[in-house]
């Protein structure tokens, strides 16, 4: 059983803000008050402001003197380039989750059960939760430590999230390829990498 994940204030912080980019709470452009979120949080200054200059660092967010941090206008190119950083390194994850998991595939069903309800839904929402809920626990499942840090490092998360949400990358069925992967799994199948990044790539918003 994978060990539960102890965050610091700091990380619920940064949660916190991705959640209302992602959301829409804060749009391209829209300004993010430091203070305001340390009072709706009840938290000082100090965790709120670490969160923002992480947030900066993967790029969702600019600041500038006098004028504050800034959720950043994106492109779709911005958008678009993380998906082969991210077939890599959930390749990677893949082939070491299989030999782990040996088929036991308990932590990643309850996800793809519930995309088979948001797909029927049509709950963008949960699609979008369950995606990535489902991918974080691929990549937890590796067991490699250096390979979570680089891949929760780089916000892969929230740019798949952002990528769904603003360049409307829609998929026929989020449970359909899901249960795919989870089947390849769950046979312990020796393809699993290649299948993976193959999952991923599919993915990716259709080049412009």
């Amino acid at each position: 059983m994978t060990p539960p994940v102890v965050q610091s204030l700091r990380e619920q912080i940064r949660e916190h803000i991705v959640e209302g980019i992602v959301s829409g709470r804060w749009k391209p452009g829209e300004r993010i008050v430091e203070r305001r979120i340390a009072v709706e949080l009840e938290v000082s200054q100090t965790p709120v402001r670490e969160a923002l200059r992480e947030l900066e660092a993967l790029r969702l967010i600019e600041s500038a003197q006098n004028k504050g941090a800034r959720v950043r206008e994106l492109s779709p190119a911005d958008l678009e380039e993380i998906y082969p950083v991210r077939a890599g390194l959930e390749q990677i994850a893949a082939e070491l989750a299989v030999a782990r998991l040996a088929g036991d595939v308990s932590a990643l069903r309850p996800h793809v059960e519930a995309l088979y309800e948001a797909d029927r839904l049509g709950d963008g929402e949960a699609q979008v939760r369950h995606t990535v809920a489902f991918h974080r626990e691929l990549v937890r499942a590796a067991g490699n430590s250096v390979l979570l840090h680089t891949w929760e490092g780089l916000g892969i998360e929230v740019w798949t999230a952002l990528s769904i949400r603003w360049l409307g990358t829609v998929q026929q069925s989020y449970a359909e390829e899901h249960d795919a992967v989870l089947a390849a799994i769950e046979r312990c199948d020796p393809e699993i990498g290649p299948l993976v990044k193959e999952h991923v790539l599919g993915c990716a918003p259709a080049p412009r």
